[in-house]
């Protein structure tokens, strides 16, 4: 007769029972070889995109060891002397670094309340043009200046606004005195954002209206019936649809803030005079470059990347905290 099992004691089964089962995700978690096999095709579409970053951006990052060095192109990264902070020093005992900081701030942060709203505004008002040839048309239109050169916007500004432009002679034949706003440094901020808007402001739209395609038309319809006005459903519905956008677009401009613009200030620098005209930019080309201090240069441009870096993850930051993605979120979020 085949012997029976014995029951297994109460408290055991109980403890048995009540013990946490692992998760479902540990339990079918995948080895990165398994994860790489699975993703295979999607892994190589990307590889182009991450082949141009590490050779045009990351590579290029070693270069930055320049910032600590008494370097001589004859002698390259390797037998050129090595100073420390030499050259951290020396950029920061310069007036001119300081002045060309201020001037970079400045313009900075006229560009950043008057230009950043433009392309939301216009992405907007474009969006609520019912005719879809006429909304193809304008956009068309705020597109194009995008593909013109600096060279030729500021040749076209200066037909218009300099000295012997449209603008002042039409002041003189009102009896007014004549304006040249190209040559005045205290309108050069505001110029460089004027020029700024009427080039990019209809190419920044396009980010703006694809986060218009996505917002559930839905949510219209219910904000109309419940009698929502048109004004009404552009605060409840439209601006929260593309919050999270803005913000992203934010804090990459916030990344970029002390870089406003080479070309485009380096063609006008020499009108307003340094003094007004001259960024931090400009101030790498002409007090670094062109007078062979390669260090001074390296540390005014690793001093950039440092400060844009903070400000990305500072603001990435208080992203979260107001309940917004920002440019990445956590892995413990």
């Amino acid at each position: 007769m085949a012997e029976t099992a014995h029951p297994m004691p109460l408290d055991k089964r109980r403890r048995k029972s009540q013990a946490p089962s692992p998760p479902v995700a540990a339990r079918h978690r995948l080895s990165l070889w398994q994860r790489i096999k699975r993703d295979r095709v999607m892994l190589l579409l990307t590889l182009p995109g991450l082949l141009y970053f590490v050779v045009f951006h990351y590579i290029p990052l070693l270069g930055y060891m320049v910032a600590f060095q008494d370097y001589q192109p004859y002698l390259g990264y390797m037998h050129s002397a090595w100073t420390g902070f030499a050259n951290f020093s020396s950029a920061f005992a310069d007036p001119a670094f300081w002045s060309a900081t201020v001037n970079t701030v400045e313009i900075a942060f006229v560009q950043l309340i008057f230009f950043f709203p433009v392309p939301i505004a216009l992405a907007l008002l474009l969006n609520s043009i019912v005719s879809d040839r006429l909304r193809r048309f304008i956009q068309s239109v705020v597109y194009l200046p995008h593909f013109i050169g600096w060279v030729i916007i500021v040749s076209i500004f200066q037909q218009v606004l300099g000295g012997a432009g449209l603008l002042p002679d039409l002041l003189a034949d009102l009896g007014l005195p004549r304006y040249d706003m190209m040559s005045d440094p205290n309108a050069f901020p505001w110029l460089i954002a004027l020029q700024s808007i009427w080039k990019d402001a209809g190419w920044g739209t396009i980010i703006i209206l694809a986060a218009l395609l996505g917002i559930d038309k839905q949510q219209y319809e219910a904000a109309a019936i419940d009698g929502a006005s048109r004004w009404r459903r552009l605060w409840h519905v439209t601006l929260p649809g593309i919050a999270p956008v803005i913000i992203l677009l934010l804090i990459l401009n916030l990344g970029q803030i002390l870089s406003v613009g080479f070309e485009q200030i380096l063609l006008q620098r020499d009108a307003v005079g340094p003094g007004s005209g001259e960024v931090l930019d400009t101030y790498v080309y002409y007090h670094g470059i062109k007078d062979n201090q390669w260090g001074i240069s390296a540390a005014v441009g690793l001093v950039k990347a440092v400060v844009g870096t903070v400000l990305v993850l500072g603001a990435n930051k208080f992203a979260h905290r107001l309940g917004h993605e920002g440019v990445y979120r956590g892995a413990d979020s």
